[in-house]
């Protein structure tokens, strides 16, 4: 019974409660004419961690890394919660972008993010080309010598990113109250803090 139960996020409970809003599904502009697709536990969360730097455009929470054809949140089998994230490499780089998203997450949890278990909710970060996946690789080995253990997050092949639904879009700006509510009862600031604090 408990394996039926496992990628059930608590970010359906709190997703049901809202409305559908127009974040639009196409992406890339001049401004950011690069992206970046990670996956680290729950959409909403990546996208917030994320849409604070500079030099990052407007994120996208979506799935992808399965064969699944027009998954939805409550069918997704086989794909991972990703953030779609547009960049301008002449103010941020990948390899930056890599580096600050390993240090937001739990690498060493191969069993999904904080709060959220299944694979739906596991880590990886995606790739286009060798420079990007030599790029993430190195970022990955210089993650697993600062912590001193065996970071789990996979360097995997980009193929196709599906857009999630309008509700689960700029989510911490829609519904901060019930946002801040998620993130803080899930423990994934503490539990961030508590591996990178060494």
């Amino acid at each position: 019974m408990k394996t039926a139960v496992l990628a059930f996020s608590a970010c359906i409970v709190l997703a049901i409660f809202t409305w559908p809003s127009g974040k639009a599904g196409a992406q890339g502009s001049k401004d950011f004419p690069d992206f970046l697709v990670v996956a680290g536990g729950c959409f909403w969360c990546v996208e917030s961690d994320f849409e604070k730097l500079d030099g990052v455009g407007d994120v996208l929470s979506g799935y992808s890394g399965g064969a699944k054809k027009n998954p939805t949140y409550r069918d997704h089998e086989g794909h991972l919660e990703v953030a779609k994230i547009p960049y301008n490499s002449s103010v941020i780089t990948y390899r930056e972008l890599v580096d600050y998203f390993f240090r937001h997450i739990d690498p060493l949890d191969d069993g999904g993010q904080f709060c959220d278990r299944g694979h739906a909710y596991t880590t990886a970060v995606f790739y286009r080309n060798d420079d990007e996946r030599a790029a993430a690789e190195a970022s990955k080995v210089e993650a697993e010598a600062e912590l001193g253990e065996t970071v789990v997050t996979p360097i995997r092949e980009f193929e196709k990113f599906w857009i999630a639904e309008d509700y689960h879009q700029d989510y911490y700006k829609k519904n901060p109250l019930r946002y801040k509510f998620y993130r803080t009862s899930c423990g994934r600031d503490r539990r961030v803090n508590a591996v990178w604090s060494k």
